[in-house]
């Protein structure tokens, strides 16, 4: 079912939702969260679709909050708020919400999304475009507990990353973090399986990839190790590289669903790493609600400290050297905890353990 509204309020638009679940026989709220998705009209559609899609798991009311733009001053002057509801097999599993706001009413979004949150229930914003520079002090992220953007989709992915380390504030997180769930998981796994030391690491992916980077500062991060960064055709990640004390560990993924994963002493094996769809991620990140300080150390780790590969400088286009770790620094424990300093004479090398 669906409800047009034309020049609308908050409370016309709470009472159509009323109306709306009892006409299609569902007058129980029996939502989980809230979802506030800001966008713009170009991506509003595939932003809604993998809401929808991931409702099927997390049962939200679900606010898209589109700005439009004004061409004339006298629109610009002008505040107007039209909504669409949708409820039933329009909107998944939970209740749907589409927000057009003009004029002034673009600048206090936050004043038209607040009535329309679910009371008791956590709220997640997430930018689907057009993130700001910091998520937590924009007035719909002060709103959330959880606020979820995608460095993936601003013009310069790699230095957003940095931009995200400055301004990064507990519950903060991006997709181009989840994306490298399993990549992270694989590798975990393949260190647990023996007895090893990791000296060194290389990431190969396509240019441009915020993923790319924040795998390699996640595994300089938890192994202390020099990571360095290779590109490569893509699509996505395509391989990493962990030179251990064994032998070199391999997961090398040419195509975008099967990998190989080569370790010393073991017969190849392939395994499942395809490229999730948007759906997917947002999904895994409505599961969890509290901070993430795995990403919050990767993405503080700085993008400048990565080698570029050819051992020529970081990859940042800082300076510092590769993976942070100076000549005879010592590396980590097994347990992710740094070693004691070269000053004070002893030495520790980097173990198996790749973060959990």
């Amino acid at each position: 079912m669906k409800i047009d509204l034309t020049e609308t309020t908050a409370s016309k638009i709470n009472k159509a939702l009323v109306e709306g679940r009892r006409a299609v026989g569902t007058p129980a709220i029996g939502m989980v969260l809230t979802l506030v998705i800001v966008t713009d009209e170009e991506n509003a559609y595939d932003a809604l679709k993998a809401a929808n899609e991931a409702s099927r798991e997390h049962p939200s009311r679900t606010l898209v909050v589109i700005k439009r733009v004004s061409r004339s001053p006298r629109d610009r002057a002008k505040a107007r708020l039209d909504a669409e509801v949708r409820v039933g097999t329009e909107a998944g599993t939970g209740e749907t919400v589409v927000l057009r706001l003009y004029g002034e009413a673009i600048d206090h979004a936050q004043s038209v999304v607040l009535p329309l949150l679910l009371p008791d229930a956590p709220v997640v914003v997430w930018w689907a475009v057009n993130a700001p520079l910091d998520p937590a002090k924009d007035p719909l992220g002060a709103l959330a507990q959880r606020r979820v953007t995608d460095a993936y989709a601003c013009e310069r992915p790699v230095q957003e990353l940095s931009a995200r380390a400055e301004t990064y504030t507990p519950g903060d997180t991006d997709l181009a973090w989840t994306r490298i769930t399993p990549w992270r998981s694989m590798l975990a796994a393949a260190l647990d399986q023996g007895p090893c030391t990791v000296t060194s690491a290389e990431v190969e992916g396509e240019e441009f990839n915020p993923s790319c980077e924040l795998l390699a500062m996640w595994l300089a991060d938890r192994l202390n190790v020099p990571v360095s960064r290779k590109v490569s055709g893509g699509p996505g990640l395509t391989a990493v590289r962990l030179q251990s004390s064994g032998g070199p560990i391999v997961l090398d993924r040419p195509e975008a669903s099967l990998a190989t994963l080569s370790m010393p002493g073991q017969p190849d094996r392939s395994v499942a790493l395809k490229r999730r769809e948007t759906a997917e991620l947002l999904a895994e990140e409505l599961r969890r609600l509290d901070p993430d300080d795995i990403y919050a150390a990767a993405l503080k780790f700085g993008v400048d400290r990565l080698s570029d590969g050819d051992g020529d400088g970081p990859a940042g286009g800082g300076s510092g050297d590769p993976a942070g770790t100076a000549k005879g620094e010592p590396a980590a424990s097994a347990d992710g905890t740094p070693a004691k300093s070269a000053s004070s004479g002893k030495k520790a090398p980097a173990k198996k353990a790749a973060g959990k």
